[in-house]
C-alpha cells in the first residue's frame, strides 16, 4: 500500500530565526491537528538541516528532507553536499531533479540517475521530480517527455530499488506562476506515469509507488487534487512557508 506524503520545499527562503519559528509552528500544528497516516517531510535549506533535526521528533510522522545533493560520494566540489553528509545530519529524504535545478543548474537525466544511485546507496529516499514546460504541454508530446524522464533516470534500478523512490510530478508551467493543473490534468498524468512504471516493473510495484503532485498546490486546492485516485500527496513550495496553509494542505492528504 503506497504512502500518503506531503513534502514542504522551502527553497531559498527564511533566515535562521524565521526557520526556527516555522519549524516550531508546523511541528506543533501537525502534532495537534493531523489524524491521518500522512507522512510530512520538511525540506529547509541545507544550512538549516542540523537545526531542523533538533526540532523534529525522532519518532513520528514528521521527517527531515534535503533539497538536493551532489552525485559524487565526496571530493573537491566546493559548496556541495553529498548524500552521506545529508544522512549524517539526520535527513531521510532528498528532492532530486526539481525543475529549478534542471533549468538553472543544467541537471540532466543522466546526472539525476547518478544522484538517485548515491541517494539510495546511503539509505535515503529520493523524491524524484519530473514535468513538462508550458510550450511542451501546448505543442508537443508532453506525456512522452515526462515518461522519458523516468525512463532515463530511474529505469536502470532494480524493482526493489525502484520501490524506494517517490515520484513528484510538477508541471513546470504551474510552478511559481499561480497556475495549477486541474485535478483532472493531474490525475491524467499520474495515471500515465503509473502505467509507465507498470510497463517496466509490473502492476504491483506501480500501485505501490507514491506519486506526488507539485505545482502551486495550496490550502485552497489541495483537497480536490489529493482526492484523485493516483495523486498521493504533494510537493509544496510557497504554501509550505506559512504554517497554517501548510498544515491545511497536510490535513487534505
Amino acid at each position: 500500500m503506497r504512502k500518503k506524503i506531503v513534502a514542504g520545499n522551502w527553497k531559498m527562503n527564511k533566515t535562521l530565526d524565521e526557520a526556527k519559528a516555522l519549524l516550531s509552528e508546523v511541528i506543533h500544528m501537525v502534532q495537534d491537528e493531523v489524524t491521518s497516516d500522512v507522512t510530512v517531510v520538511l525540506c529547509p535549506p541545507s544550512i538549516y538541516l542540523t537545526t531542523a533535526r533538533q526540532y523534529i521528533p525522532t519518532e513520528g510522522r514528521i521527517k527531515l528532507g534535503a533539497q538536493n545533493c551532489h552525485e559524487k560520494k565526496e571530493g573537491a566540489y566546493t559548496g556541495e553536499a553529498s548524500a552521506h553528509m545529508l544522512s549524517s545530519v539526520g535527513a531521510e529524504y532528498v528532492i532530486l531533479g526539481h525543475s529549478e535545478r534542471r533549468q538553472y543548474f543544467g541537471e540532466t537525466n543522466a546526472t539525476l540517475a547518478d544522484k538517485v544511485n548515491v541517494v539510495l546507496e546511503n539509505g535515503l529516499t529520493p523524491i524524484f521530480c519530473c514535468g513538462e514546460s508550458r510550450e511542451l504541454r501546448e505543442n508537443g508530446d508532453y506525456v512522452g517527455y515526462v515518461k522519458g524522464q523516468l525512463t532515463d533516470s530511474l529505469f536502470h534500478l532494480s524493482a526493489e530499488e525502484f520501490g524506494k523512490v517517490v515520484i513528484a510530478y510538477e508541471p513546470i508551467w504551474a510552478i511559481g506562476t499561480g497556475l495549477t493543473a486541474s485535478s483532472g490534468q493531474a490525475q491524467d498524468m499520474h495515471f500515465e506515469l503509473r502505467q509507465h512504471i507498470a510497463s517496466k516493473y509490473g502492476d504491483e510495484v506501480a500501485q505501490d509507488t507514491t506519486i506526488l503532485y507539485g505545482g502551486s498546490a495550496n490550502a485552497a486546492n489541495a483537497a480536490e487534487l489529493f482526492s484523485q485516485p493516483d495523486v498521493d500527496g504533494g510537493l509544496i513550495g510557497g504554501a509550505s512557508l506559512k504554517s497554517r496553509d501548510f498544515t491545511t494542505v497536510v490535513k487534505a492528504a
